[in-house]
């Protein structure tokens, strides 16, 4: 029995089920502040034996294992949670196994096992709704190095006579700061739900979005690209996509089918909180391999 976080800005959604991505049983839990919510995830946990813990978490995180600060939540700029130590609060308790990534890194993780970049061998997983993030698998290994991806804070071009400031705390208008929800809304005076027959509103959308692809496809070459996220939900801004990345990239390398190359997530709403069941499934086998190697 495996346990699985996908803590989100506004959701922790957590769960138990196995390796193979089946769900015994899931939670919502508000993300508040860590004294109110991580009981709660605590308690649901408690009622399963489980054998290891899958994170995957909203950042910036540490997730460099030589570092000090390992399984931290770093500079968020989410109140209460700023170098919150996520994976040691879990691991006290539980005395169990805990991998730990990024929330869009285990999504990558579970499209590349079980959804829609299954048996591939990369893939890129973005989300865009609250805010930007983008996971990668590159040949069949998660993409971390100095630290995670952060592919939502990327420089993009504004469109023309597109004088929105930037909704980002760090870099205004970064990609997140022009294209997330919180964007959206902002820009044009109502969530996104209530602008679905604003044209204009998912055209600009989708112009910012080719953009960040253009450059994710030249540097990393993904077998398929998956976009997520409620912003996602609204499909014209797919169709807005599909018009303005061949303009970008203007022949400079062969496009495959634009509907079959990028596409929204196989495993649905499930992407992320599967791709943890298999982060913890990766930190028991790990520690099963460390135990057999200490008593040889």
């Amino acid at each position: 029995m495996l346990g699985a976080i996908e803590a989100g800005g506004t959701k922790f959604v957590c769960a138990v089920g196995d390796a193979e991505g089946v769900l015994v049983d899931r939670i919502q839990i508000p993300t508040t502040v860590p004294n109110e919510t991580i009981p709660k995830v605590i308690d649901f946990f408690k009622q399963y034996e489980i054998n290891a813990v899958g994170i995957g978490s909203f950042g910036p995180i540490d997730v460099n294992k030589e570092s000090l600060t390992y399984g931290n939540i770093t500079s968020t700029p989410k109140p209460g949670w700023r170098d919150y130590p996520l994976v040691n609060t879990i691991k006290n308790v539980f005395s169990i196994p805990v991998g730990f990534n990024t929330d869009v890194n285990a999504a990558a993780l579970g499209e590349a096992t079980f959804g829609a970049a299954r048996g591939m061998v990369s893939c890129l997983y973005i989300t865009i709704g609250t805010g930007i993030g983008a996971g990668a698998i590159v040949q069949g290994q998660l993409l971390q190095g100095l630290s995670h991806p952060e592919m939502g804070h990327i420089l993009v071009r504004r469109y023309q006579d597109d004088h929105y400031n930037g909704k980002c705390p760090y870099h205004h208008d970064c990609l997140e700061g022009l294209a997330a929800g919180p964007a959206i809304e902002e820009r044009w005076g109502d969530k996104g739900l209530n602008l679905v027959d604003k044209d204009e509103v998912w055209d600009l959308e989708g112009y910012y979005i080719a953009q960040a692809l253009m450059q994710y496809m030249l540097i990393l070459s993904p077998k398929k690209i998956i976009l997520g996220g409620g912003v996602m939900n609204q499909k014209q801004v797919f169709t807005s996509i599909y018009k303005y990345l061949p303009e970008l990239i203007n022949g400079y390398i062969s496009l495959p089918e634009l509907s079959d190359y990028i596409v929204s997530p196989g495993l649905g709403d499930n992407a992320g909180i599967i791709g943890a069941l298999l982060l913890a499934n990766q930190a028991f086998q790990e520690e099963n391999r460390n135990e057999m190697t200490s008593g040889e």
